[in-house]
């Protein structure tokens, strides 16, 4: 029962090969090179524009009164942080550079160095926390001479 193939071998092969043939390949359009000057830099204002985004310099007055209001925002409870600062129409990131900026910018040596009774008042509350120290001393020690008189170390 072994069935013979009739048909002559090249016929079959050619019929295969009409059925799938390949298509010819598509080339990319010829790309340009690019020029072999050096880049032309852009400013930080002009690289915003060209990307189609916004710059846009904020005084010290403005920028303390938007994080007023966020602030007040938040503190009546009317809406989260987050909520605040996208009303205020900022970024978080934004919001934090400017309250880290304001933070820094406010403290004055003025304002770091004591005045005569902030100094009284701190010489005071040394004078204080030493013997709060001492007293804190003496008690640890005489727990620990009652505890290793328990164990029989002493």
């Amino acid at each position: 029962m072994v069935e013979e193939n009739t048909a002559p071998a090249s016929v079959a092969v050619d019929d295969a090969t009409a059925a799938k043939a390949p298509e010819a390949k598509k080339r990319n359009a010829a790309k340009r090179q690019k020029a072999a000057a050096e880049p032309v830099r852009l400013s930080n204002a002009t690289a915003a524009k060209a990307t189609g985004g916004k710059t846009r310099k904020h005084s010290a007055e403005e920028k303390l009164k938007k994080l007023k209001s966020i602030e007040a925002q938040v503190a009546d409870g009317a809406s989260t942080l987050k909520d605040a600062i996208k009303s205020a129409g900022m970024s978080a990131q934004t919001y934090y550079n400017w309250k880290g900026s304001v933070r820094s910018g406010s403290q004055t040596a003025a304002e770091l160095v004591p005045t005569g009774d902030e100094f009284a008042e701190l010489v005071q509350l040394e004078a204080e926390n030493q013997r709060l120290r001492r007293l804190l001393c003496e008690k640890l020690r005489a727990e620990n001479s009652d505890l290793r008189k328990r164990l029989g170390q002493d």
